[in-house]
């Protein structure tokens, strides 16, 4: 262990407070990335949520030993990420929330919540039968770490669940299958479940030929990045009726004020808040402490997936 403090430079008040002075041989330092950097080494640098890549030009002169994430994904950080940097992301830290969000989504859109509400909004009282979540067949497409938390939290709802993945495995529960076997599988399913990273291989895959592919009826759910999906295609197949939507992603984003997919009542948005719930900061929180404790033993820390 190093003799001089690891210094941690963290965005927000609120993390500054849970870290200083909590860990012994630890200097925590406030810094947004929005500014030069305060010191020209920082052994850990976290990055503000949810914050505009350009943020990471400022870590050009910095000497650190990693570079924190708080979110899952890290599309468009390979491209600005400055030379000699080690960047780790949050796998472990939003899967509970976002799997939640997504149930809700998968429940409201299945049971009527929508239309339920704009009854009562207009005063009235009327029965609606809708189709349940029980005995329906769900296709879960990225079986990541998300995908496993989706599915752990919708086999007690009684459905059969099928897995995709980028290559076929098998697990102690059967096959997933390769994304490959898209075209074949998705005609047979009520509810599609879309939770892929964004990468060159995903943006755009949610297209018209795959939505056409989709039975009619059914469900399609996007929690993983906007891009997944070509919007003019999510509009007409709504529009049309075909098909329902809920989405916590889109592109762009925010989605502009009025646009066509809010007038749509077979569509559900969220505002891309799967993983920012409660459940959040006291993760993040605890992930920091063992990346913190790792870089003061020597030990390798976990969820790099970057090495510029």
């Amino acid at each position: 262990m190093s003799s001089r403090p690891l210094v941690v430079s963290v965005p927000t008040d609120s993390l500054f407070e849970s870290l200083a002075s909590k860990i012994e041989g630890v200097e925590v330092l406030k810094w947004t990335l929005s500014d030069p950097a305060p010191r020209d080494t920082i052994d850990l640098v976290v990055l503000p949520y949810m914050s505009d890549l350009v943020v990471l030009k400022n870590l050009a002169n910095v000497t650190t030993q990693l570079v924190q994430s708080q979110a899952i994904g890290y599309d468009g950080v390979e491209a600005v990420l400055p030379p000699g940097l080690v960047f780790a992301n949050a796998a472990g830290v939003h899967e509970t929330s976002t799997a939640e969000l997504t149930m809700a989504l998968i429940l409201a859109s299945q049971r009527g919540i929508a239309d339920f509400v704009r009854d009562a909004a207009a005063g009235r009282w009327k029965r609606r039968l809708f189709n349940s979540l029980a005995d329906r067949r769900v296709l879960i497409v990225g079986y990541g770490g998300l995908g496993t938390a989706i599915e752990q939290r919708l086999l007690p709802f009684e459905v059969s669940i099928t897995r995709v993945a980028s290559r076929e495995r098998h697990d102690e529960h059967g096959i997933i299958y390769p994304v490959s076997s898209l075209p074949s599988l998705l005609p047979d399913f009520d509810i599609v479940v879309v939770c892929v990273p964004l990468t060159e291989s995903t943006k755009g895959m949610i297209d018209d030929h795959f939505l056409s592919l989709m039975r009619e009826g059914s469900l399609l759910v996007n929690v993983s990045r906007g891009l997944v999906a070509d919007t003019d295609a999510l509009v007409r197949h709504a529009t049309s009726g075909r098909l329902r939507l809920a989405l916590d992603v889109t592109d762009p984003e925010p989605l502009p004020d009025h646009h066509p997919l809010f007038a749509l009542e077979n569509v559900l948005i969220s505002p891309h808040v799967g993983g920012a719930s409660s459940a959040m900061f006291p993760r993040v929180r605890r992930m920091l402490e063992d990346q913190i404790h790792r870089l003061q033993n020597g030990d390798v820390p976990i969820n790099v997936v970057l090495r510029s």
